[in-house]
């Protein structure tokens, strides 16, 4: 087995992407005993006081989960590495589903339950779903962990950007992507776009994919609810209640609990909605699971402006700059009243090499309804006039912005009347401001919040040996060993 690895030295970042997809699986859904009671593979998520949250208990001698079997997203217990799926792993092709550089719950989930449905219906490669983030970013996702907790998916069966090159497998010729939640690669992962071969995504198409590359991008409020439409048309007995919830659950939370006000729900998104209710009656009230995790999303309590910049960060570049657009989960008030703001901002974009920010902030009252701002930060005052300018301007969709009183020179704000116009409309408007005048504009640069050790992930992984990989493996084994 050693020297297997040794004559491949990617057999071991393959089968440790395959082994800890497939094999782990996101073990831990299930619970027996004390801790959930029955059988093997039953489902008991974590209570809210005594309320289950995302699912009603079920009816006593009922198992909700699909058991122990490959693949399956509810385990009992982790098992051992298996050496064997590691030697079946050490040639061929691995699949990633790749979500977008934010990585916030929709992107996240989509990458999961596609990849879950890609490994239970599709022939080999197995697919393997990545994270777009380093491992330490996950924790400023309030959401994510809070759907992963309560839903007994344990963040150890995740696998992040960090702990993989993309472009060493990419160079072995052993690398295919889907892509879902956006369709632009970064110019540092330009030449992945070889080996893309499937886009699955709810926002207008900036870019044009050929043939064999299979591409649906169509409006919907999540893109979950792409990813579960296709699994109600095509493979419906692949749910269960586990699965059911973390699309259930997604949907709800990115269509803003089915709020028309907000402006986000489709038709589409409510009927998935409704379909998923219908096969699993123990899922709960889709406004209580609204409740908890857009509490746990807007819950920037112990955050640094900075963490808070990159909670939910994307960036955009062009001949005329390099922006950065972050989602800021607080009133317009509250974010202009952070002590320092200015300084705060200016060693944002310094540090990281951005020229300029725009910080769209975004809140609820008590009927749901959003209220937007925008907050425009720029030391350069020619870039950050041109960036009002579009915005001020902007018809397509129109914003309706008018100006704040600002605490600082380098600082423009601006109320939003366009409540229903978010990020994802704001970026084409942006992106194309800063474009150079060619037809085909640049690809955005790699996004700064995907970062190990304030390092962007284009300089490079450190590098790893197979023997390291292996012993790692082993370390692994044991440390569950002596946990059970």
């Amino acid at each position: 087995m050693r020297g297997r690895i040794r004559g491949d030295p990617l057999a071991g970042q393959r089968a440790r992407l395959s082994r800890r997809w497939e094999t782990v699986a996101l073990p831990g859904v299930g619970r027996s005993g004390a801790e959930g009671g029955g059988g093997p593979g039953h489902l008991s998520p974590l209570p809210l006081g005594h309320e289950p949250l995302f699912l009603a208990a079920p009816a006593s001698g009922k198992n909700p989960g699909i058991g122990p079997t490959r693949g399956t997203l509810c385990r009992r217990d982790p098992p051992p590495i298996s050496l064997e799926f590691e030697k079946e792993q050490s040639v061929g092709e691995v699949h990633v589903v790749l979500g977008n550089e934010a990585c916030d719950l929709d992107s996240m989930v989509s990458a999961l339950a596609l990849a879950f449905f890609l490994s239970r219906t599709s022939a080999q490669p197995s697919a393997v779903p990545l994270l777009n983030v380093a491992r330490g970013e996950l924790p400023l996702r309030g959401d994510s962990v809070a759907l992963l907790r309560r839903l007994h998916l344990p963040e150890a069966a995740l696998i992040f950007r960090d702990e993989v090159d993309l472009h060493a497998l990419h160079r072995a010729g052993r690398l295919s992507l889907t892509l879902v939640d956006h369709h632009v690669l970064p110019s540092s992962d330009a030449a992945l776009e070889e080996v893309v071969t499937e886009v699955l995504d709810h926002r207008p198409l900036e870019k044009q994919w050929a043939a064999p590359c299979r591409v649906k991008a169509e409006p919907v409020g999540s893109c979950t609810t792409l990813v579960a439409e296709r699994i109600l048309q095509e493979a419906p007995h692949i749910l269960d209640p586990q699965l059911a919830a973390l699309l259930h659950g997604t949907i709800v939370l990115d269509c803003v609990d089915l709020s028309p006000a907000a402006g986000k729900v489709t038709p589409r998104d409510a009927r998935c909605v409704e379909e998923l209710e219908s096969r699993f009656p123990e899922l709960a009230p889709h406004s209580r699971i609204f409740q908890v995790l857009q509490e746990a999303k807007f819950d920037v309590s112990g955050l640094t402006t900075e963490q808070m910049l990159r909670k939910d960060l994307k960036v955009i570049s062009g001949e005329g700059g390099t922006l950065a657009l972050s989602a800021i989960y607080l009133t317009l008030e509250a974010f202009l009243q952070r002590a320092d703001l200015a300084l705060e901002l200016a060693a944002f974009c310094q540090g990281r090499g951005y020229d300029g920010l725009v910080a769209m902030t975004i809140s609820f009252d008590a009927s749901g309804r959003p209220t937007r701002h925008i907050v425009v930060f720029c030391p350069h005052a020619e870039l950050r006039a041109a960036v009002c300018e579009t915005l001020e301007q902007a018809q397509s969709p129109a914003l309706g912005l008018s100006p704040v009183p600002s605490p600082h020179p380098d600082l423009s704000a601006f109320t939003q009347a366009n409540a229903t116009a978010s990020r994802k409309a704001v970026l084409p408007l942006l992106r194309a401001r800063l474009a150079p005048p060619e037809d085909d504009p640049p690809l955005p640069p790699t996004p700064m919040n995907s970062l190990v050790d304030e390092c962007p992930l284009a300089r490079g992984l450190p590098g790893l040996s197979a023997e390291a990989v292996f012993e790692k493996c082993n370390q692994i084994t044991l440390a569950r060993s002596a946990a059970k």
